[in-house]
Protein backbone atom coordinates (compact mmCIF):
# COMPACT_ATOMS: atom_id res chain seq x y z
CA UNK A 1 0.00 0.00 0.00
CA UNK A 2 2.78 2.48 0.73
CA UNK A 3 4.58 1.51 -2.34
CA UNK A 4 1.25 2.59 -4.34
CA UNK A 5 0.86 5.29 -2.44
CA UNK A 6 4.24 6.77 -3.04
CA UNK A 7 4.05 6.23 -7.04
CA UNK A 8 0.97 7.98 -7.26
CA UNK A 9 1.93 10.94 -5.02
CA UNK A 10 4.09 12.36 -7.74
CA UNK A 11 1.08 12.16 -10.35
CA UNK A 12 -1.64 13.93 -8.88
CA UNK A 13 0.25 17.23 -10.03
CA UNK A 14 0.43 16.24 -13.13
CA UNK A 15 -3.46 15.05 -13.05
CA UNK A 16 -4.58 17.56 -11.87
CA UNK A 17 -3.15 19.79 -14.84
CA UNK A 18 -4.44 17.62 -17.11
CA UNK A 19 -7.54 18.06 -15.78
CA UNK A 20 -7.59 21.61 -15.78
CA UNK A 21 -6.31 21.79 -19.55
CA UNK A 22 -9.00 19.00 -20.04
CA UNK A 23 -11.48 21.89 -18.90
CA UNK A 24 -9.82 24.74 -20.82
CA UNK A 25 -10.54 22.41 -23.94
CA UNK A 26 -13.86 21.67 -23.44
CA UNK A 27 -14.89 25.49 -23.68
CA UNK A 28 -13.47 25.15 -27.59
CA UNK A 29 -15.88 22.71 -28.23
CA UNK A 30 -15.00 21.17 -32.51
CA UNK A 31 -18.38 20.70 -33.59
CA UNK A 32 -19.82 18.21 -36.04
CA UNK A 33 -21.85 20.59 -38.70
CA UNK A 34 -24.02 19.84 -41.39
CA UNK A 35 -25.10 21.36 -44.78
CA UNK A 36 -28.52 22.03 -44.51
CA UNK A 37 -28.71 24.49 -47.51
CA UNK A 38 -27.22 25.34 -50.72
CA UNK A 39 -27.83 28.43 -52.94
CA UNK A 40 -26.19 27.63 -56.46
CA UNK A 41 -25.72 30.48 -58.97
CA UNK A 42 -23.52 30.48 -62.23
CA UNK A 43 -20.53 29.60 -61.42
CA UNK A 44 -20.47 29.77 -57.77
CA UNK A 45 -22.71 28.98 -54.73
CA UNK A 46 -23.38 29.67 -51.42
CA UNK A 47 -23.48 27.03 -48.70
CA UNK A 48 -25.01 27.07 -45.24
CA UNK A 49 -24.09 24.61 -42.19
CA UNK A 50 -25.75 24.68 -38.81
CA UNK A 51 -24.02 23.05 -36.43
CA UNK A 52 -25.11 22.40 -32.54
CA UNK A 53 -24.07 24.51 -29.84
CA UNK A 54 -23.96 23.37 -26.11
CA UNK A 55 -25.12 24.91 -23.24
CA UNK A 56 -22.44 26.69 -21.58
CA UNK A 57 -19.86 26.47 -24.60
CA UNK A 58 -17.77 29.65 -24.90
CA UNK A 59 -16.26 28.16 -28.66
CA UNK A 60 -17.07 26.68 -31.50
CA UNK A 61 -14.87 24.78 -34.22
CA UNK A 62 -15.99 24.15 -37.45
CA UNK A 63 -12.85 22.29 -39.68
CA UNK A 64 -12.50 20.41 -42.65
CA UNK A 65 -14.10 23.26 -44.55
CA UNK A 66 -13.42 23.41 -48.18
CA UNK A 67 -10.56 25.26 -48.99
CA UNK A 68 -12.20 27.35 -51.81
CA UNK A 69 -14.14 29.20 -49.22
CA UNK A 70 -14.46 32.73 -49.72
CA UNK A 71 -13.53 33.97 -46.16
CA UNK A 72 -14.74 37.53 -47.41
CA UNK A 73 -18.18 36.05 -47.62
CA UNK A 74 -18.76 34.38 -44.26
CA UNK A 75 -21.83 34.76 -42.10
CA UNK A 76 -22.35 33.57 -39.10
CA UNK A 77 -25.81 33.89 -37.45
CA UNK A 78 -27.37 31.69 -33.91
CA UNK A 79 -30.13 31.70 -32.20
CA UNK A 80 -31.51 33.68 -29.37
CA UNK A 81 -29.79 31.91 -26.34
CA UNK A 82 -26.52 32.25 -28.16
CA UNK A 83 -24.13 35.02 -28.32
CA UNK A 84 -21.95 35.45 -31.18
CA UNK A 85 -18.78 37.52 -30.85
CA UNK A 86 -15.39 37.62 -32.71
CA UNK A 87 -14.12 34.37 -35.26
CA UNK A 88 -10.71 33.49 -36.78
CA UNK A 89 -10.12 31.37 -40.19
CA UNK A 90 -7.17 28.94 -39.89
CA UNK A 91 -6.04 27.49 -43.80
CA UNK A 92 -3.93 24.59 -43.29
CA UNK A 93 -2.55 20.79 -45.20
CA UNK A 94 -5.31 18.45 -44.48
CA UNK A 95 -2.63 15.31 -44.25
CA UNK A 96 -2.46 18.17 -40.28
CA UNK A 97 -5.37 18.20 -39.93
CA UNK A 98 -6.37 14.89 -37.91
CA UNK A 99 -10.06 15.88 -37.92
CA UNK A 100 -10.46 15.50 -41.26
CA UNK A 101 -9.32 11.88 -41.85
CA UNK A 102 -12.01 10.31 -44.49
CA UNK A 103 -14.63 8.53 -42.60
CA UNK A 104 -13.98 5.57 -45.57
CA UNK A 105 -10.52 4.91 -43.96
CA UNK A 106 -12.32 2.60 -40.78
CA UNK A 107 -14.62 0.95 -43.55
CA UNK A 108 -11.02 0.62 -45.57
CA UNK A 109 -9.26 -0.81 -42.84
CA UNK A 110 -11.75 -3.57 -42.27
CA UNK A 111 -11.53 -4.67 -45.60
CA UNK A 112 -7.51 -4.96 -45.94
CA UNK A 113 -8.23 -6.85 -42.53
CA UNK A 114 -10.34 -9.30 -44.22
CA UNK A 115 -8.63 -9.49 -46.99
CA UNK A 116 -5.52 -10.74 -45.18
CA UNK A 117 -7.24 -12.84 -42.86
CA UNK A 118 -8.22 -14.55 -46.33
CA UNK A 119 -5.21 -14.49 -47.55
CA UNK A 120 -3.74 -16.45 -44.45
CA UNK A 121 -6.04 -18.77 -44.35
CA UNK A 122 -5.51 -19.62 -48.12
CA UNK A 123 -1.81 -19.97 -47.32
CA UNK A 124 -2.13 -22.42 -44.41
CA UNK A 125 -4.63 -24.53 -46.86
CA UNK A 126 -1.61 -24.46 -49.22
CA UNK A 127 0.39 -26.10 -46.30
CA UNK A 128 -2.33 -28.55 -45.79
CA UNK A 129 -2.72 -29.20 -49.29
CA UNK A 130 1.34 -30.31 -49.58
CA UNK A 131 0.66 -32.43 -46.12
CA UNK A 132 -1.66 -33.98 -47.61
CA UNK A 133 -0.09 -34.91 -50.76
CA UNK A 134 2.79 -36.60 -48.94
CA UNK A 135 1.26 -38.43 -47.03
CA UNK A 136 -0.68 -39.67 -50.16
CA UNK A 137 2.14 -40.01 -52.43
CA UNK A 138 4.64 -42.42 -49.22
CA UNK A 139 8.21 -42.91 -49.22
CA UNK A 140 10.08 -42.96 -52.42
CA UNK A 141 11.39 -46.46 -53.01
CA UNK A 142 14.52 -45.92 -53.18
CA UNK A 143 15.03 -44.13 -49.98
CA UNK A 144 16.69 -47.10 -48.00
CA UNK A 145 17.18 -44.36 -45.41
CA UNK A 146 12.98 -44.04 -44.69
CA UNK A 147 11.75 -46.54 -42.64
CA UNK A 148 8.68 -48.36 -44.16
CA UNK A 149 5.68 -48.42 -42.49
CA UNK A 150 3.95 -51.58 -41.33
CA UNK A 151 1.36 -53.20 -43.50
CA UNK A 152 -1.91 -52.55 -43.73
CA UNK A 153 -5.24 -54.38 -43.86
CA UNK A 154 -7.65 -53.58 -46.89
CA UNK A 155 -10.62 -52.15 -44.59
CA UNK A 156 -6.97 -49.87 -43.12
CA UNK A 157 -6.02 -48.63 -46.52
CA UNK A 158 -10.17 -47.65 -47.58
CA UNK A 159 -10.46 -45.81 -44.34
CA UNK A 160 -7.03 -44.19 -45.08
CA UNK A 161 -8.02 -43.11 -48.83
CA UNK A 162 -11.57 -42.20 -47.70
CA UNK A 163 -10.06 -39.71 -44.98
CA UNK A 164 -7.29 -38.14 -47.92
CA UNK A 165 -10.11 -37.68 -49.99
CA UNK A 166 -12.64 -36.22 -47.83
CA UNK A 167 -9.94 -34.06 -46.51
CA UNK A 168 -8.15 -33.07 -49.92
CA UNK A 169 -12.07 -32.02 -50.90
CA UNK A 170 -12.78 -30.19 -48.23
CA UNK A 171 -9.08 -28.23 -48.77
CA UNK A 172 -9.90 -27.60 -52.06
CA UNK A 173 -13.10 -26.27 -51.61
CA UNK A 174 -12.59 -24.12 -48.57
CA UNK A 175 -9.79 -22.96 -50.94
CA UNK A 176 -11.94 -21.84 -53.72
CA UNK A 177 -14.25 -19.97 -51.20
CA UNK A 178 -11.58 -17.99 -49.72
CA UNK A 179 -10.55 -17.17 -53.62
CA UNK A 180 -13.91 -15.90 -54.47
CA UNK A 181 -14.17 -14.32 -51.08
CA UNK A 182 -10.76 -12.46 -51.57
CA UNK A 183 -12.05 -10.83 -54.70
CA UNK A 184 -15.15 -9.86 -53.64
CA UNK A 185 -13.56 -7.40 -50.91
CA UNK A 186 -10.66 -6.78 -52.91
CA UNK A 187 -13.55 -5.73 -55.92
CA UNK A 188 -15.43 -3.91 -52.66
CA UNK A 189 -12.43 -1.94 -51.62
CA UNK A 190 -11.31 -0.28 -54.77
CA UNK A 191 -14.68 2.23 -55.30
CA UNK A 192 -13.94 2.90 -51.14
CA UNK A 193 -9.96 3.53 -51.66
CA UNK A 194 -11.00 5.63 -55.08
CA UNK A 195 -13.54 7.82 -53.16
CA UNK A 196 -10.91 8.74 -50.00
CA UNK A 197 -8.66 9.62 -52.89
CA UNK A 198 -10.77 12.04 -54.91
CA UNK A 199 -11.71 13.71 -51.28
CA UNK A 200 -7.88 13.54 -50.63
CA UNK A 201 -6.87 15.37 -53.70
CA UNK A 202 -9.63 17.93 -53.79
CA UNK A 203 -8.99 18.67 -49.89
CA UNK A 204 -5.27 18.90 -49.59
CA UNK A 205 -5.62 21.94 -47.82
CA UNK A 206 -9.04 22.24 -46.03
CA UNK A 207 -10.42 25.70 -43.65
CA UNK A 208 -11.50 25.99 -39.83
CA UNK A 209 -13.57 28.46 -38.31
CA UNK A 210 -13.12 29.28 -35.11
CA UNK A 211 -16.12 31.24 -33.36
CA UNK A 212 -16.28 32.92 -30.17
CA UNK A 213 -19.53 32.61 -28.43
CA UNK A 214 -21.95 32.39 -25.13
CA UNK A 215 -24.60 29.83 -25.08
CA UNK A 216 -26.99 30.32 -22.51
CA UNK A 217 -28.91 26.93 -23.15
CA UNK A 218 -28.66 24.77 -25.98
CA UNK A 219 -28.86 26.15 -29.47
CA UNK A 220 -27.52 26.36 -33.78
CA UNK A 221 -25.11 28.20 -34.76
CA UNK A 222 -25.25 28.73 -38.69
CA UNK A 223 -21.99 29.27 -40.94
CA UNK A 224 -23.00 30.72 -44.76
CA UNK A 225 -19.93 30.71 -47.27
CA UNK A 226 -19.36 31.42 -51.03
CA UNK A 227 -17.26 28.67 -52.85
CA UNK A 228 -16.64 29.35 -56.50
CA UNK A 229 -16.68 26.21 -58.84
CA UNK A 230 -20.28 24.95 -58.56
CA UNK A 231 -23.09 26.26 -60.72
CA UNK A 232 -26.10 24.85 -62.91
CA UNK A 233 -26.84 25.35 -66.50
CA UNK A 234 -30.37 25.26 -67.57
CA UNK A 235 -32.09 23.06 -70.16
CA UNK A 236 -35.36 22.72 -71.74
CA UNK A 237 -37.75 20.12 -72.97
CA UNK A 238 -40.33 21.71 -75.92
CA UNK A 239 -43.17 19.58 -77.09
CA UNK A 240 -45.38 21.16 -79.97
CA UNK A 241 -48.95 20.48 -80.36
CA UNK A 242 -49.73 21.31 -83.55
CA UNK A 243 -53.47 20.58 -83.51
CA UNK A 244 -53.62 23.47 -80.58
CA UNK A 245 -50.86 24.86 -81.62
CA UNK A 246 -48.71 25.41 -78.49
CA UNK A 247 -45.69 24.34 -77.09
CA UNK A 248 -44.95 22.61 -73.39
CA UNK A 249 -41.93 23.80 -72.06
CA UNK A 250 -40.42 22.33 -69.68
CA UNK A 251 -37.77 23.70 -67.31
CA UNK A 252 -34.50 21.90 -66.33
CA UNK A 253 -31.24 22.45 -64.62
CA UNK A 254 -28.14 20.04 -65.13
CA UNK A 255 -26.22 20.77 -61.29
CA UNK A 256 -22.83 19.88 -61.16
CA UNK A 257 -20.45 21.01 -58.32
CA UNK A 258 -16.14 19.87 -57.60
CA UNK A 259 -16.16 22.01 -54.62
CA UNK A 260 -14.55 19.80 -52.07
CA UNK A 261 -17.48 18.67 -50.42
CA UNK A 262 -20.31 16.45 -50.79
CA UNK A 263 -23.60 18.08 -50.59
CA UNK A 264 -25.56 15.35 -49.08
CA UNK A 265 -29.37 15.33 -48.56
CA UNK A 266 -29.37 19.20 -48.71
CA UNK A 267 -31.91 21.55 -49.30
CA UNK A 268 -30.92 22.86 -53.12
CA UNK A 269 -31.74 26.44 -54.58
CA UNK A 270 -31.25 27.18 -58.08
CA UNK A 271 -30.54 31.02 -58.69
CA UNK A 272 -30.66 32.95 -62.03
CA UNK A 273 -28.93 35.76 -59.90
CA UNK A 274 -25.29 36.25 -60.59
CA UNK A 275 -23.28 37.23 -57.52
CA UNK A 276 -19.86 37.22 -58.75
CA UNK A 277 -20.54 40.03 -61.57
CA UNK A 278 -19.04 43.66 -60.78
CA UNK A 279 -21.78 45.56 -58.45
CA UNK A 280 -21.06 48.98 -59.92
CA UNK A 281 -21.04 49.53 -64.31
CA UNK A 282 -18.03 51.28 -65.59
CA UNK A 283 -17.97 55.50 -65.51
CA UNK A 284 -16.87 57.60 -68.12
CA UNK A 285 -13.26 58.25 -68.25
CA UNK A 286 -12.60 62.11 -69.03
CA UNK A 287 -11.90 63.01 -72.85
CA UNK A 288 -8.64 65.60 -73.05
CA UNK A 289 -7.29 67.05 -76.22
CA UNK A 290 -3.25 67.91 -76.12
CA UNK A 291 -0.67 68.56 -78.67
CA UNK A 292 1.32 65.49 -78.91
CA UNK A 293 5.08 65.87 -77.72
CA UNK A 294 7.84 65.30 -80.48
CA UNK A 295 8.95 61.92 -81.05
CA UNK A 296 11.69 60.95 -78.74
CA UNK A 297 14.38 58.55 -80.17
CA UNK A 298 13.94 55.05 -79.78
CA UNK A 299 17.41 53.90 -77.26
CA UNK A 300 19.54 50.72 -79.61
CA UNK A 301 18.35 47.66 -79.22
CA UNK A 302 20.42 45.53 -76.72
CA UNK A 303 22.81 43.12 -78.27
CA UNK A 304 21.80 39.97 -76.73
CA UNK A 305 18.54 39.53 -75.62
CA UNK A 306 17.66 40.00 -71.84
CA UNK A 307 17.03 36.52 -69.77
CA UNK A 308 13.41 37.06 -68.46
CA UNK A 309 12.92 37.47 -64.61
CA UNK A 310 13.31 34.90 -62.28
CA UNK A 311 10.01 36.22 -60.49
CA UNK A 312 8.27 35.27 -64.18
CA UNK A 313 8.76 31.26 -63.64
CA UNK A 314 6.60 30.91 -60.65
CA UNK A 315 4.13 33.08 -61.36
CA UNK A 316 3.89 31.03 -64.76
CA UNK A 317 3.45 27.86 -62.72
CA UNK A 318 1.53 29.24 -60.41
CA UNK A 319 -0.57 30.32 -63.90
CA UNK A 320 -0.08 26.46 -65.04
CA UNK A 321 -1.32 25.35 -61.55
CA UNK A 322 -4.49 27.45 -61.69
CA UNK A 323 -5.21 26.22 -64.93
CA UNK A 324 -5.00 22.39 -64.27
CA UNK A 325 -6.61 23.15 -61.17
CA UNK A 326 -9.79 25.09 -62.80
CA UNK A 327 -13.17 24.39 -61.05
CA UNK A 328 -15.74 23.55 -64.32
CA UNK A 329 -18.24 26.90 -64.42
CA UNK A 330 -21.14 27.44 -66.80
CA UNK A 331 -21.74 30.31 -68.49
CA UNK A 332 -25.91 30.49 -67.98
CA UNK A 333 -26.18 34.15 -69.57
CA UNK A 334 -29.37 35.84 -67.89
CA UNK A 335 -31.00 38.96 -68.30
CA UNK A 336 -29.15 41.77 -66.91
CA UNK A 337 -32.06 43.07 -64.52
CA UNK A 338 -31.98 43.91 -60.88
CA UNK A 339 -33.93 40.42 -59.40
CA UNK A 340 -32.93 36.67 -60.10
CA UNK A 341 -35.44 34.10 -60.73
CA UNK A 342 -34.94 32.03 -57.86
CA UNK A 343 -36.07 27.50 -58.05
CA UNK A 344 -36.53 26.17 -54.73
CA UNK A 345 -36.36 21.99 -55.25
CA UNK A 346 -38.77 20.51 -52.98
CA UNK A 347 -37.35 17.60 -51.58
CA UNK A 348 -33.73 17.37 -50.25
CA UNK A 349 -31.16 16.52 -53.22
CA UNK A 350 -27.58 14.80 -52.81
CA UNK A 351 -24.76 16.51 -55.07
CA UNK A 352 -21.42 14.92 -55.16
CA UNK A 353 -18.48 16.56 -55.24
CA UNK A 354 -16.75 14.96 -58.43
CA UNK A 355 -18.05 16.62 -61.07
CA UNK A 356 -21.29 14.40 -61.71
CA UNK A 357 -24.24 16.20 -63.25
CA UNK A 358 -27.35 16.13 -61.84
CA UNK A 359 -30.44 16.48 -63.44
CA UNK A 360 -33.89 17.94 -61.90
CA UNK A 361 -37.36 18.98 -63.29
CA UNK A 362 -37.98 22.68 -62.23
CA UNK A 363 -41.49 22.85 -63.75
CA UNK A 364 -43.71 23.51 -66.71
CA UNK A 365 -44.94 26.34 -68.67
CA UNK A 366 -47.70 26.24 -71.75
CA UNK A 367 -47.11 28.79 -74.20
CA UNK A 368 -49.63 29.74 -77.31
CA UNK A 369 -47.88 30.03 -80.79
CA UNK A 370 -48.34 30.46 -84.07
CA UNK A 371 -46.83 27.69 -86.59
CA UNK A 372 -45.25 29.10 -90.18
CA UNK A 373 -43.27 27.06 -92.45
CA UNK A 374 -39.67 28.90 -93.06
CA UNK A 375 -37.67 28.13 -95.45
CA UNK A 376 -34.39 29.95 -96.91
CA UNK A 377 -34.22 28.73 -100.68
CA UNK A 378 -30.94 30.60 -101.65
CA UNK A 379 -28.92 28.36 -98.77
CA UNK A 380 -31.17 25.30 -98.31
CA UNK A 381 -33.97 23.55 -100.46
CA UNK A 382 -36.04 22.69 -97.42
CA UNK A 383 -38.71 24.07 -95.31
CA UNK A 384 -38.94 23.63 -91.42
CA UNK A 385 -41.57 24.13 -88.99
CA UNK A 386 -41.28 26.87 -86.90
CA UNK A 387 -43.20 27.61 -83.59
CA UNK A 388 -43.32 31.56 -82.85
CA UNK A 389 -44.53 32.28 -78.92
CA UNK A 390 -43.94 35.01 -76.94
CA UNK A 391 -41.27 35.08 -73.98
CA UNK A 392 -43.06 33.49 -70.55
CA UNK A 393 -42.87 35.75 -66.96
CA UNK A 394 -39.68 35.38 -65.14
CA UNK A 395 -36.40 35.06 -66.26
CA UNK A 396 -35.10 31.97 -68.84
CA UNK A 397 -31.74 31.95 -69.17
CA UNK A 398 -30.34 30.75 -72.63
CA UNK A 399 -29.62 27.01 -72.79
CA UNK A 400 -30.26 23.94 -74.67
CA UNK A 401 -33.75 22.27 -75.45
CA UNK A 402 -34.86 18.94 -76.53
CA UNK A 403 -37.63 19.26 -79.37
CA UNK A 404 -40.44 17.23 -79.55
CA UNK A 405 -43.54 17.28 -82.40
CA UNK A 406 -46.66 15.49 -81.58
CA UNK A 407 -45.24 13.23 -79.07
CA UNK A 408 -41.92 12.55 -81.56
CA UNK A 409 -38.83 14.06 -80.90
CA UNK A 410 -36.86 15.76 -83.58
CA UNK A 411 -34.21 16.88 -82.67
CA UNK A 412 -32.13 19.53 -80.25
CA UNK A 413 -32.66 23.42 -80.28
CA UNK A 414 -31.48 26.35 -78.30
CA UNK A 415 -34.02 28.76 -76.33
CA UNK A 416 -32.71 32.06 -75.85
CA UNK A 417 -36.02 34.46 -75.39
CA UNK A 418 -33.44 37.27 -75.73
CA UNK A 419 -33.31 37.30 -78.90
CA UNK A 420 -36.93 38.12 -79.73
CA UNK A 421 -38.15 40.47 -81.54
CA UNK A 422 -41.34 42.55 -82.46
CA UNK A 423 -42.85 42.40 -85.33
CA UNK A 424 -43.78 46.33 -86.04
CA UNK A 425 -43.27 49.01 -83.25
CA UNK A 426 -45.42 48.44 -80.16
CA UNK A 427 -46.04 44.69 -81.25
CA UNK A 428 -45.43 41.40 -78.60
CA UNK A 429 -41.62 40.59 -78.71
CA UNK A 430 -41.66 36.83 -80.03
CA UNK A 431 -38.79 34.07 -80.45
CA UNK A 432 -38.92 31.23 -82.52
CA UNK A 433 -38.46 27.51 -82.26
CA UNK A 434 -37.59 25.02 -85.16
CA UNK A 435 -39.61 21.79 -84.92
CA UNK A 436 -37.32 20.25 -87.98
CA UNK A 437 -38.27 19.56 -91.42
CA UNK A 438 -41.83 20.05 -93.14
CA UNK A 439 -41.46 17.24 -95.80
CA UNK A 440 -44.98 18.36 -97.27
CA UNK A 441 -43.49 21.86 -98.32
CA UNK A 442 -41.78 21.41 -101.61
CA UNK A 443 -39.08 24.07 -102.39
CA UNK A 444 -37.37 24.86 -105.40
CA UNK A 445 -34.33 27.57 -106.33
CA UNK A 446 -33.70 28.23 -110.00
CA UNK A 447 -30.12 28.56 -111.21
CA UNK A 448 -28.61 31.94 -110.58
CA UNK A 449 -28.72 34.51 -113.33
CA UNK A 450 -25.92 36.95 -113.37
CA UNK A 451 -24.45 39.74 -115.84
CA UNK A 452 -21.83 42.18 -115.92
CA UNK A 453 -21.52 44.73 -118.04
CA UNK A 454 -19.77 48.13 -118.44
CA UNK A 455 -21.74 51.71 -117.86
CA UNK A 456 -21.03 55.18 -117.76
CA UNK A 457 -20.16 57.52 -120.74
CA UNK A 458 -16.71 56.45 -120.34
CA UNK A 459 -17.50 52.92 -119.29
CA UNK A 460 -15.76 53.55 -116.21
CA UNK A 461 -17.85 51.50 -113.76
CA UNK A 462 -19.26 48.16 -113.63
CA UNK A 463 -22.53 47.53 -113.52
CA UNK A 464 -23.51 43.68 -112.40
CA UNK A 465 -27.31 42.45 -112.58
CA UNK A 466 -28.42 39.14 -110.39
CA UNK A 467 -31.57 37.60 -110.58
CA UNK A 468 -32.93 34.70 -108.06
CA UNK A 469 -35.91 33.06 -108.39
CA UNK A 470 -38.00 30.28 -106.14
CA UNK A 471 -40.98 28.13 -106.09
CA UNK A 472 -42.80 26.51 -103.00
CA UNK A 473 -45.12 24.20 -102.83
CA UNK A 474 -47.79 23.44 -100.21
CA UNK A 475 -48.83 19.73 -100.09
CA UNK A 476 -50.35 19.81 -96.62
CA UNK A 477 -54.16 19.44 -96.92
CA UNK A 478 -54.36 22.60 -95.05
CA UNK A 479 -53.45 25.96 -95.45
CA UNK A 480 -50.14 27.04 -94.24
CA UNK A 481 -48.49 30.47 -92.99
CA UNK A 482 -45.43 30.45 -95.48
CA UNK A 483 -42.02 32.13 -94.37
CA UNK A 484 -39.63 32.40 -97.10
CA UNK A 485 -36.18 34.34 -96.48
CA UNK A 486 -33.26 36.16 -98.84
CA UNK A 487 -30.07 37.44 -98.57
CA UNK A 488 -29.46 40.80 -100.37
CA UNK A 489 -26.43 42.56 -101.04
CA UNK A 490 -26.00 45.65 -98.74
CA UNK A 491 -23.43 48.58 -99.69
CA UNK A 492 -20.79 49.67 -97.09
CA UNK A 493 -19.28 51.84 -99.03
CA UNK A 494 -20.48 55.54 -100.93
CA UNK A 495 -19.24 54.28 -103.97
CA UNK A 496 -21.07 51.15 -104.22
CA UNK A 497 -24.94 51.47 -105.15
CA UNK A 498 -27.00 48.80 -104.81
CA UNK A 499 -30.40 48.85 -106.73
CA UNK A 500 -33.00 46.25 -105.58
CA UNK A 501 -36.28 45.24 -107.22
CA UNK A 502 -38.66 42.47 -105.39
CA UNK A 503 -41.92 40.63 -106.81
CA UNK A 504 -43.93 40.51 -105.09
CA UNK A 505 -43.04 42.69 -102.48
CA UNK A 506 -41.60 41.47 -99.09
CA UNK A 507 -43.36 42.03 -95.83
CA UNK A 508 -39.81 42.67 -93.86
CA UNK A 509 -36.81 44.22 -95.52
CA UNK A 510 -34.94 43.79 -92.79
CA UNK A 511 -36.25 40.31 -90.66
CA UNK A 512 -35.19 39.70 -87.09
CA UNK A 513 -33.55 43.60 -87.79
CA UNK A 514 -30.75 41.97 -89.96
CA UNK A 515 -29.98 44.41 -92.84
CA UNK A 516 -30.12 42.58 -96.10
CA UNK A 517 -32.59 39.87 -94.90
CA UNK A 518 -35.53 39.89 -96.87
CA UNK A 519 -38.76 38.44 -95.65
CA UNK A 520 -41.50 37.28 -97.34
CA UNK A 521 -44.59 35.72 -95.48
CA UNK A 522 -47.98 35.08 -96.62
CA UNK A 523 -50.64 32.44 -96.24
CA UNK A 524 -50.76 29.25 -98.72
CA UNK A 525 -53.37 27.36 -99.55
CA UNK A 526 -53.26 23.15 -99.79
CA UNK A 527 -51.96 22.53 -103.01
CA UNK A 528 -51.09 25.84 -104.45
CA UNK A 529 -47.37 26.83 -105.29
CA UNK A 530 -46.11 30.50 -104.66
CA UNK A 531 -43.06 32.35 -106.66
CA UNK A 532 -40.81 34.79 -105.43
CA UNK A 533 -37.83 37.00 -107.12
CA UNK A 534 -35.38 39.05 -106.37
CA UNK A 535 -33.46 41.23 -108.96
CA UNK A 536 -30.02 43.62 -107.74
CA UNK A 537 -28.05 45.93 -109.80
CA UNK A 538 -24.43 46.60 -108.41
CA UNK A 539 -22.58 49.28 -109.80
CA UNK A 540 -19.18 50.32 -108.89
CA UNK A 541 -16.22 52.25 -110.05
CA UNK A 542 -13.66 49.65 -112.26
CA UNK A 543 -10.60 51.65 -110.38
CA UNK A 544 -11.70 49.68 -107.28
CA UNK A 545 -11.39 46.14 -106.25
CA UNK A 546 -15.22 44.63 -104.74
CA UNK A 547 -14.76 42.76 -101.50
CA UNK A 548 -17.82 40.19 -101.28
CA UNK A 549 -19.05 38.12 -98.74
CA UNK A 550 -22.00 36.21 -99.83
Amino acid sequence: MSLARLSLQPLIPALACAGLLYSAAALAQDSASRIARVTVYPGVATVERVAKVAAGARSLTLTCLPATLDTQSLQIQADAAVRVGEFSVLTEDRDVASACASPLDGRIRELEDQIAAARAEASALQLVEGYLKAVAGGPAADDAATPRPPATTPAQLAAMVEALRKSGQDTQTRAHQLKRRQEALELALKPLVAERDRVASQRTRVVSVTVNLAAEREGELRLAYQVRGPGWQPSYRATLDAAKPSVLLERLALVAQNSGEDWSHVQLTLSTGQPSRATQGRLPRPWTLDVAPPPQPRPPAPAMAMAPAPAAAPLMRERSNAAQEALPSFDVGTVDKGFATEFAVPQRITVPSNGQRITLALGTHTAPAQLLTRAAPGAEEAAYLVAEMAPPPGVWPAGSVGLYRDGAYVGTGRLDFSTATASAPGATPVAGLSFGRDELVLVRADAPQDVTGSTGLTGARTERKTRRAYQVENRHKNTITLQVLHAAPVSRHEKIEVESHYQPAPSDLAWNRQSGTIAWQQPLAAGATAQFSAEHTIRYPKDIELLERP
